[in-house]
């Protein structure tokens, strides 16, 4: 290591000294000069090898790794040559003999040669590499679908790590302007359509579709066209799975269920919701949950001063502090075990804390487990959500964020029901606010990969080897991935509408049975059977967003809309809770039942005799 150091010195000070009778040279048109151009060349070059140990040594261009030459070196080479430039420029006044261009042209040979020498060792450094490991049989070739920045940085860290196994042949790219050229020396040779043929051209094995903003109808595409030609697919991170800028190989993968039916990344205004988090004292309830727990992390890049985690479950509440605080040490995060049905711990949490903001996703959310569990969908959904409200009213939070369902439109079941009694709880509340307060609701379909999602069962029955049992073929639904969701909810929180539910736009419903085929495709798996078993208890054929008797508005952001609810009565509301708190306390289910169809008359739950 120290030999290496010493080497590099040795050869960046020849080099540079070497530059100013390469000056004198090009400058004068010959070596043959009269005496007191001598003189002054060697004058400036013995006091340049004085002042460019210093500079060497200084900007450390010593302990540059010459294989891993950078940007960030070139800054530095830069900084050091402009500064010799100055001093030698300045010794030239004092040399009568010395041509004013002199020290320019010895700037411009010194860059030249000091940043010609690094990037020869990086090239012939990877290329051996690549050659090597190339060598070994292992590597795959890879058609790069998407030339644009994400494309051009993963496909230079595949040349970077040849020992990763991945060698870039290729790219494709809609860009006709890009048509025919290359970026780091990898050929664009045509777009989507050109697939089989360029696979056939480059010896293509796989294919990277590298567009982190991708549409799911682009990921099919390409899913369906690579395997029309027999290739491999991945695929990189999507927008909001990379943390910052970082770009790595390891974080390509397989194509999942949630990128083929990405939508197209909507525009945040990431200003209005800066404006609400950063530096804030945030709690988010039933943190340790897939929907809360990936709020918290979208509510982390915009640098809050402070994160509650509240939840039950102590081992999905600790895993998430861990991934926290290895992604955000910056960060300051409580982790507090509690229940909403708990009014006087979170009473404790409100007074110590004194949260700012409020994101309330605790709840029970399975349907069909709340049909034979009613009393505990109450006290948890309905009341739960009433202890929040009431605090939130007290210790004056500035927004309160409540996350709800589509499936409070016409309810067909418990959870539905009480989701619904809930809006109207949060909507009573917001009646009281002082200013700078704002309560709202946020109502969306379901989101994939969350607990209770069909996706997990789907998964495990197809690594059972099936079948995949499905309630009705007709049976559509909305889905969102975790993450658009959650977005979107914080910029729903950012409207700061008081009193509001709002509705996303959750593009167009999926049939369950398509949903079942693209796992099944996508596992590779073969031979396995749908089954269709019936409807079970409280679930619908399909889901609506809103009542027939509901409206929406348009708000300043196009995937978020307004539903136009008639906020209920707080006396007549309260009258009606009140008992059904009384009922659900003593597990009384045909009374519980009897209130939900009372408060929600358009509610269709089954009544017990």
């Amino acid at each position: 290591m120290m030999r290496s150091v010493h080497v590099k010195f040795l050869v960046d000070l020849l080099i540079w000294s070497a530059a100013v009778p390469i000056a004198f040279w090009l400058r004068l048109g010959s070596f043959n000069i009269d005496d007191q151009y001598y003189r002054a060349m060697l004058y400036l070059t013995g006091i340049g090898v004085v002042y460019k140990t210093f500079l060497i040594l200084y900007f450390r261009m010593n302990l540059q790794v010459w294989q891993r030459f950078s940007l960030g070196d070139l800054a530095t080479l830069l900084k050091a040559v402009l500064t010799s430039f100055v001093i030698s420029t300045a010794i030239s006044f004092y040399l009568p003999s010395v041509p004013r261009s002199v020290p320019l042209i010895a700037l411009l040979v010194s860059l030249a040669s000091l940043t010609g020498i690094r990037f020869l060792v990086r090239t012939s450094y990877e290329n051996a590499r690549r050659v090597v490991s190339i060598g070994t049989g292992t590597s795959r070739r890879v058609l790069v679908i998407g030339a644009g920045d994400a494309g051009s940085m993963f496909v230079r860290e595949m040349l970077r790590h040849p020992e990763q196994g991945m060698v870039p042949v290729a790219f494709l790219d809609d860009d006709m302007s890009l048509r025919g050229k290359r970026i780091h020396g990898v050929p664009v040779a045509g777009d989507l359509d050109h697939l089989s043929n360029a696979a056939r051209k480059y010896q293509a094995d796989m294919v990277l579709l590298a567009i982190p903003s991708a549409a799911g109808e682009v990921i099919r595409k390409v899913v369906n066209a690579s395997k029309a030609a027999n290739l491999t697919y991945k695929v990189v991170p999507a927008l909001y799975e990379l943390v910052g800028d970082q770009i790595q190989i390891s974080q390509i993968r397989d194509v999942n269920l949630e990128d083929l039916l990405r939508r197209p990344p909507a525009d945040l205004d990431i200003a209005r919701i800066s404006d609400y988090l950063k530096q804030k004292v945030i709690l988010v309830t039933g943190a340790g949950g897939s929907i809360g727990s990936e709020v918290v992390r979208q509510i982390v890049r915009f640098y809050p001063r402070k994160v509650i985690l509240f939840g039950r479950g102590e081992n999905s509440i600790f895993t998430l502090q861990q991934e926290l605080l290895r992604n955000w040490p910056e960060i300051e995060f409580i982790t507090l075990i509690g229940d909403v049905r708990d009014h006087e711990r979170l009473r404790f949490v409100f007074q110590q804390y004194m949260p700012q903001v409020v994101f309330h996703a605790a709840a029970h959310k399975h349907v069909p487990l709340m049909e034979e569990s009613p009393c505990q969908a109450v006290l948890n959904n309905i009341f739960g959500t009433k202890n929040v409200a009431t605090l939130c009213l007290e210790f004056r939070v500035e927004r309160f964020v409540n996350i709800s369902t589509d499936k409070a439109v016409n309810p067909t079941s418990v959870m539905g029901t009480t989701k619904r009694i809930a809006e109207m709880v949060v909507a009573t509340y917001a009646q009281k606010v002082r200013p700078g307060q704002a309560f709202m609701s946020v109502r969306f379909g379901n989101v994939l990969g969350s607990r209770g999602s069909v996706v997990p069962t789907f998964m495990r029955q197809i690594k059972e080897g099936g079948p995949i049992t499905v309630t009705h073929p007709d049976m559509t639904r909305y889905f969102m991935t975790i993450p658009e969701a959650s977005r979107l909810v914080l910029q729903a929180g950012g409207l700061a509408g008081n009193g509001n539910v709002y509705v996303l736009d959750m593009g167009q419903p999926v049939k369950i049975a398509d949903l079942a085929r693209d796992l099944i495709q996508l596992s590779g798996a073969k031979d396995i059977d749908i089954e269709f078993t019936g409807m079970r208890p409280g679930e619908k054929l399909y889901e609506e967003l809103l009542t027939s008797s509901e409206g929406v508005s348009k708000t300043s952001h196009e995937e978020i809309f307004v539903a136009s609810l008639e906020t209920p009565n707080e006396n007549w509301l309260l009258d009606r809770l009140e008992p059904l708190y009384r009922s659900a306390q003593r597990s009384d289910h045909r009374s519980v039942r009897a209130g939900l169809r009372e408060l929600v008359p358009e509610s269709t739950i089954k009544l017990l005799t």
